[in-house]
């Protein structure tokens, strides 16, 4: 059972909150003044509490949004990453929780297989990076050559990469999915040359970097490869696919017989679960018309 809400601000006091713009500190104060008076603090110690509370709402909305502005891909944290199911040595995954290596503006390059825990764990990382207050700015090869080609419509690469490489980790995952033309070559060396020795660029691929010329322009390619694996962490994956070998094993995957049925219907067949829902059809041979 809770006790009575403390008493609100006097008008002229939560006036003044508004106006000094503090409202973590006017959120919190009636609370904190009430605990005080009933356990007489000293003046000292309500103002170090009221200014704590607004200084912690402020970084958490800071971090929020740095969250937002990253535009991570699935929201994929360290709390689902299983380590002893990865490939990569629980040193190195150590080591690179640190997040010491942001620091020293050093890069990080992942490459192996198709569904060996790369984007997971670089984007746990970039999650990491932004609970220590870091900037995290998270591109696919094919989003940071549209930013890069929007840019040039306008005449503002150089501004545009400015504002990217502002970011203390710049994030371009999956290279190596689809072949990289002159354009999204030509994007990629931007921001690596841009970034070189001041910031951290990680990368994830399906393929070594010492291949990147097999699916990018060879020039672009060797210089770009150059400026990333200079001081950088490259670690390589192996092993079957996680995602394939949940399927193969079911997880995630509910039995159509425990679906729920329509309008208290007996266990229906696939072709009724099909999504979006199919509607009946009388003159269709199987009863049924797809409404995609």
């Amino acid at each position: 059972m809770t006790g009575p809400a403390a008493p609100p601000l006097p008008p002229e006091l939560d006036a003044l909150v508004r106006r000094m713009r503090l409202p973590y500190l006017r959120k919190a104060a009636p609370d904190v003044l009430a605990t005080a008076r009933a356990q007489r603090w000293e003046p000292a110690e309500v103002l170090r509490v009221l200014l704590a509370e607004e200084v912690t709402g402020r970084d958490a909305a800071t971090r929020r949004m740095r969250r937002k502005t990253a535009g991570f891909p699935s929201g994929k944290t360290f709390s689902s990453w299983r380590p002893e199911e990865s490939s990569v040595p629980a040193a190195t995954q150590e080591a690179l929780t640190t997040l010491e290596w942001i620091g020293r503006a050093e890069n990080l390059v992942i490459a192996g297989p198709s569904g060996t825990g790369k984007s997971h764990l670089v984007e746990a990382l970039a999650h990491a990076a932004i609970e220590k207050d870091l900037r995290v700015a998270w591109f696919t090869l094919e989003t940071l050559t549209a930013a890069i080609g929007r840019a040039k419509a306008d005449g503002s690469v150089a501004r545009t990469v400015t504002r990217i490489c502002r970011a203390d980790l710049i994030v371009v995952d999956d290279i190596g999915m689809l072949p990289a033309g002159q354009d999204a070559a030509e994007a990629f060396y931007r921001i690596t040359d841009a970034a070189y020795e001041r910031r951290s660029v990680a990368v994830t691929s399906n393929i070594h970097p010492s291949g990147f010329d097999s699916i990018m322009p060879k020039t672009l390619a060797t210089a770009t490869v150059d400026r990333l694996l200079h001081h950088a962490h490259l670690v390589l994956t192996k092993g079957d696919s996680h995602r394939l070998a949940e399927a193969l094993t079911g997880k995630g995957v509910i039995p159509l017989a425990t679906l729920p049925h329509r309008r208290g219907e007996h266990a229906a067949t696939s072709l009724e679960f099909w999504w979006p829902p199919a509607r009946r059809n009388q003159d269709h041979p199987t009863g049924f018309l797809n409404d995609r």
